[in-house]
């Protein structure tokens, strides 16, 4: 009885003692579901769409069984008496459904069915990209055809499979044998060979099929669009459902709309439209109706530019791909923004159009949707039925942002209870008073600017190693992107030891010990505890760190299972695993943590900043902005790099610099990757403030990045 009272005498104690951060608690997960159930009630058009998440059970050729994860937003105007017109949405290169939600949305609220999925390797999906299929050789310019073939524009393909299938995206399955099967380079013959292209569609065409069965939708008024890697995918879909028959219909999509695609060399069947001749005959056995390409001036992606730098100029549009694309066919030249070859109901409508906007914001321009909407009533002839700048897209990611913020700063906050419980109290010792270890002007600003040097010069070569070429394990590391951060990682941690034991070994060799482990930010400030690594403080930090993570996990699990929506802005951040996903975090997290924990103990620590222990608001600003600085430097700088040059019309800087090898996904991320180091900069300061060690902040940040790594982004492999 006595041992039950203490308890409870415990827990009220900790109540009174907690009091002021319980409430600050409570006040963050208020709004944020507040944040979530507003950005829900936009989603849904305040109760004008019926938005549904799920599975659609398909099989691949090969009689693979998957589940492929999908939204589904049905206008209240849509029924089975009244069936409306129906888009399907595909997503690009390490996104997920919901990166499809702006056009999504719009496409509902303006009366048509929407459908968005999670393509092979993405989401919840439940099998990998690898089951794509892939090819020993790549496409080396735009000009695929039958003059390919003869001019041998193509290179043989070696490296990690992974590597295979990033080249072979643009290897469409509806292309001669010479383009979408595995060949012998010497003869040229056809190889039989298991990893030829399976669904260059990775999956669109099971989902096209699902939705044309769905009886408020009107078949004959079907659409496809995708943005980068869902603009091949989005071709594959429409070359496979043309002249298709779904319960006795004709469900050839009526419009084909490229979000940053890629064009191929076509010719034009009888009636004028856009067509590929398998035959080499003189009849179309495949064709496009009314095909829009949406571009962006500042795409980081060469072939989405056409090969061409200065970028998105003159030179593209005038270019032959462009000229083969829109074939004016009477003399005019190529325009962007013009529609050339008009006549939407026999489909042969084609156009090109410019945007002021980069290739991963694409996704989400107001102008790019606008355009999109008027494109689909023309092609369907079905009259949208609001104004197609009446948009509130961005409304619901800006809640949905909020959001997200709000739940990670609740789990700093949870974080920081344990500091009243008294077990844990040693983790919240705070900063030693040692200002004979504070750095100041120079000898700062020396340290700082080394680290600035090594992140930019590393990050463009070993992300874009890691992310191909580095001979990883697919079937264990099986996170493409992931790869990327991982190898820099490791390169980085081999970096950082070189810099801390080469110096403490030839101290020690001449009898100085001028540094300890509380130095390092990895030890108590005590005779028992400093002069060895902490184990006991980096478990218990551990502990309340994992309490922090988990009570945000739960937000993302009941955000979802509530209101159908994870925490990101744009791109996927944050969503509730499945079990192959979260295998595959526990498998990056122990090179994660030990990359932030050295990162931290180097910036934080070794490089303390004097002011570091003060108290208020302005004191965490003084001090902030430079250890942001050190964390987030060398990343502005390579995106200086990337985007000056492309911004004087020259090119982006990284192709210009290193070559198109360096260019691409690692610098169209860089727009995602330089503000989610800025926010964990923010973390990793407040946790080192409050704590004195680096172990909880750079934990947290550990976990929260491998998190967004592993969550929804593109997988080899899933099991």
């Amino acid at each position: 009885m006595r041992t039950v009272k203490a308890f409870f005498a415990e827990i009220a104690n900790f109540i009174v003692r907690a009091k002021k951060p319980l409430i600050v608690l409570g006040s963050f997960l208020a709004a944020t579901f507040l944040c979530v159930g507003l950005a829900d009630s936009v989603q849904k058009d305040w109760g004008n769409i019926q938005v549904t998440s799920g599975m659609i059970n398909a099989t691949t050729v090969d009689n693979e069984d998957y589940s492929m994860g999908y939204k589904l937003y049905v206008p209240k105007s849509a029924t089975q008496g009244s069936p409306a017109p129906a888009v399907l949405c595909l997503h690009g290169y390490q996104n997920d459904h919901e990166t499809s939600a702006g056009y999504a949305l719009e496409i509902a609220r303006h009366g048509y069915v929407a459908l968005a999925i999670d393509e092979f390797g993405h989401g919840a999906t439940t099998i990998g990209i690898a089951a794509r299929g892939w090819v020993n050789h790549k496409v080396s310019n735009v000009n695929y055809g039958w003059e390919s073939e003869a001019d041998k524009t193509y290179s043989f393909i070696s490296g990690p499979d992974r590597y295979k299938v990033m080249m072979n995206f643009s290897n469409i399955d509806f292309f001669i044998d010479k383009y979408s099967k595995a060949i012998d380079p010497d003869t040229g013959d056809v190889i039989v060979d298991e990893n030829y292209i399976k669904d260059a569609s990775m999956g669109g065409i099971a989902a096209y099929t699902w939705l044309a069965t769905q009886n408020f939708v009107d078949k004959t008024k079907m659409a496809v669009t995708g943005h980068s890697m869902g603009t091949w995918a989005a071709w594959s879909v429409s070359a496979a459902m043309c002249d298709a028959q779904i319960e006795g219909v004709d469900v050839t999509p009526r419009a084909t709309i490229l979000q940053a695609g890629e064009i191929f060399k076509t010719t034009r069947d009888g009636d004028g439209r856009m067509a590929y001749d398998s035959d080499e005959d003189s009849v179309a056995d495949i064709y496009w109706n009314n095909p829009l390409l949406l571009s962006a001036k500042y795409d980081e992606f060469n072939m989405f530019r056409d090969y061409q730098s200065p970028p998105n100029g003159d030179l593209v549009i005038s270019g032959e791909p462009s000229r083969n694309f829109l074939n004016p066919g009477t003399g005019e030249e190529p325009e962007w923004n013009k529609t050339f070859h008009e006549d939407f109901a026999l489909g042969t409508s084609v156009r090109r159009n410019l945007y002021n906007t980069n290739h991963r914001l694409l996704t989400h321009h107001r102008a790019a949707i606008a355009d999109t909407l008027e494109w689909l009533s023309l092609s369907s002839g079905v009259a949208l039925s609001i104004d197609k700048i009446n948009q509130t897209f961005l409304v619901k990611e800006v809640l949905v942002f909020v959001a997200m913020i709000l739940a990670m700063a609740s789990a700093v906050t949870f974080i920081m209870l344990f500091k009243h419980v008294r077990w844990f109290e040693p983790v919240f010792a705070g900063i030693a008073v040692r200002p004979e270890k504070e750095k100041k002007g120079w000898k700062w600003w020396k340290a700082a600017l080394l680290t600035m040097a090594i992140s930019a010069l590393t990050y463009p070569f070993m992300t874009q190693l890691g992310h191909g070429l580095f001979p990883l394990p697919e079937k264990i590391f099986s996170m493409t992107i992931g790869n990327g951060f991982l190898v820099w990682y490791l390169i980085l941690i081999l970096v950082m030891l070189g810099f801390t034991l080469i110096p403490w070994f030839r101290k020690k060799k001449k009898g100085i010990l001028d540094t300890d482990f509380v130095d390092m930010g990895m030890a108590r400030d005590d005779e028992v505890h400093k002069h060895k690594f902490d184990w006991a403080l980096l478990g218990k930090s551990a502990i309340v760190v994992f309490a922090g993570v988990i009570w945000m996990y739960l937000q993302v699990v009941i955000s979802q299972a509530l209101f159908q929506l994870d925490f990101r802005f744009i791109w996927p951040f944050f969503k509730a695993f499945n079990g192959a996903r979260f295998l595959q975090f526990l498998v990056y997290l122990p090179i994660f943590a030990i990359f932030f924990i050295l990162n931290n103990s180097k910036i934080f620590a070794g490089n303390r900043l004097p002011g570091t222990n003060e108290t208020g608001f302005l004191s965490f600003i003084k001090v902030w902005w430079k250890y942001a600085l050190c964390m987030v430097g060398g990343i502005l700088f390579i995106i200086l790099l990337e985007y000056i040059p492309f911004f004087a019309g020259i090119g982006p800087g990284a192709d210009l610099i290193f070559s198109t090898t360096f260019g691409g996904p690692f610098m169209s991320l860089l727009i995602v990757f330089a503000p989610q180091v800025i926010v964990f900069s923010l973390i990793c300061t407040y946790c080192y403030k409050k704590t004195g060690n680096v172990f909880v902040g750079a934990m947290l940040v550990a976990i929260l990045a491998c998190w967004i790594i592993t969550g929804g982004s593109a997988m080899m492999y899933s099991f």
